[in-house]
């Protein structure tokens, strides 16, 4: 159980997974839970971070406890590298959690916990759902924005050098010709109006 397995993993070599839940001996520990350790070669931006014994080994230690075991129809769910694969693919909600607070929850308004709930939605709701389907939907070839934070998206798409006219009982935006992101915004309005209508 404490074999460290090699796990061969694109673009990153010296990948090595294993399971220390048997060499647990701490009282009190939640039945049930797991410790899978897994190990790397440090980058140089983990050097800083290493602990004494990471520094002497020359491996980046990491260990994720979960209480996940077999999972129904889903063959080698309770190994060890499926665990630490799962656990890895969850990180991105940090990502989305950091990207959240730049679109509105990191400052909330009010001392009342029922008005920052309602901020709260209303944030997640209107900003950060709202920019991850423009750039899902209408940005997925544009290169500069489809995978864009969202001080990029404000400078270059949400804050727009344009200005809306009325000529012929039309209503036109007049975008800036100067502007370098004229085309991936015209490109993303045509693409949003064009989608269906949802009944």
């Amino acid at each position: 159980m404490g074999d460290l397995a090699q796990v061969e993993r694109r673009g990153q070599e010296g990948y090595f997974v294993a399971e220390l839940t048997g060499l647990n001996t701490r009282e009190g520990w939640i039945p049930g839970l797991r410790l899978i350790v897994r190990r790397v070669k440090p980058s140089g931006r983990h050097l800083k971070d290493l602990t004494s014994f990471e520094k002497k080994s020359a491996w980046k230690y990491s260990i994720t406890a979960t209480n996940i075991s077999k999972m129904t129809r889903i063959p080698g769910s309770h190994q060890a590298q499926r665990i630490d694969v799962l656990a890895r693919h969850h990180a991105v909600v940090e990502d989305e959690v950091r990207t959240n607070k730049a679109l509105g929850l990191r400052n909330l308004p009010s001392k009342s916990y029922a008005l920052n709930e309602s901020w709260m939605l209303t944030a997640n709701l209107a900003a950060a759902d709202l920019d991850a389907w423009l750039r899902l939907l209408a940005l997925h070839d544009e290169p500069d924005l489809a995978d864009a934070e969202p001080d990029t998206m404000r400078f270059r798409l949400y804050h727009l050098p344009a200005r809306l006219s009325r000529h012929a009982r039309r209503r036109w935006l007049r975008i800036e010709r100067t502007w370098p992101w004229a085309g991936a915004f015209t490109t993303a309005w045509s693409r949003i109006t064009d989608l269906p209508a949802v009944t």
